[in-house]
């Protein structure tokens, strides 16, 4: 597992600790994840993906620590999907958040903007992983420790050729 997919599966269980506290989470049933799922679905409202990911680490947890395979949370609210309106920022507004960049970190938001980069894809990036021939970038790692190929934006290439060459 990630480390960060570690990290929030920690996070989890010392908030299902907190549910069932003064008890300890080695010593909880299957029964209450169900009302700890169905707390977080109906009084906190949470997203049905933060939901799912405290499912994941709750089963993680009874599965591989407490050695218990064949546990079952079945029975629990599940939380509702809410309608968003995506957010999206037009030309002008891209244009200006990356013109307020400081100049060390210009480069570095335009290719991550015009690439299309998740923070950890923008932060590993390596010159052998810039393919100015095919006008693409190969991320390797990425969510999920996936690979992926990426466009490498037209308008960048002299750019990154410079920040290369430097």
């Amino acid at each position: 597992t990630a480390y960060t997919t570690e990290k929030a599966y920690m996070g989890w269980l010392r908030r299902f600790e907190a549910f069932l506290y003064p008890k300890d989470a080695m010593e909880a049933e299957s029964s209450e994840v169900v009302r700890f799922l169905t707390f977080l679905a109906e009084e906190k409202e949470i997203a049905p993906t933060g939901q799912n990911q405290c499912f994941n680490a709750l089963l993680f947890f009874f599965r591989y620590v407490r050695d218990q395979p064949d546990v079952d949370f079945r029975g629990a609210t599940r939380a509702k999907k809410r309608q968003r309106i995506p957010v999206v920022l037009s030309k002008q507004e891209v244009t200006r958040l990356l013109e307020l960049l400081g100049p060390k970190f210009r480069l570095m938001g335009r290719l991550q903007y015009g690439a299309g980069l998740r923070i950890n894809e923008m932060l590993r990036l390596r010159v052998k992983d810039l393919d100015f021939d095919r006008g693409q970038i190969v991320i390797r790692g990425g969510k999920g420790d996936k690979d992926r190929v990426t466009v490498l934006p037209g308008t960048l290439r002299d750019l990154l050729t410079m920040q290369v060459d430097q």
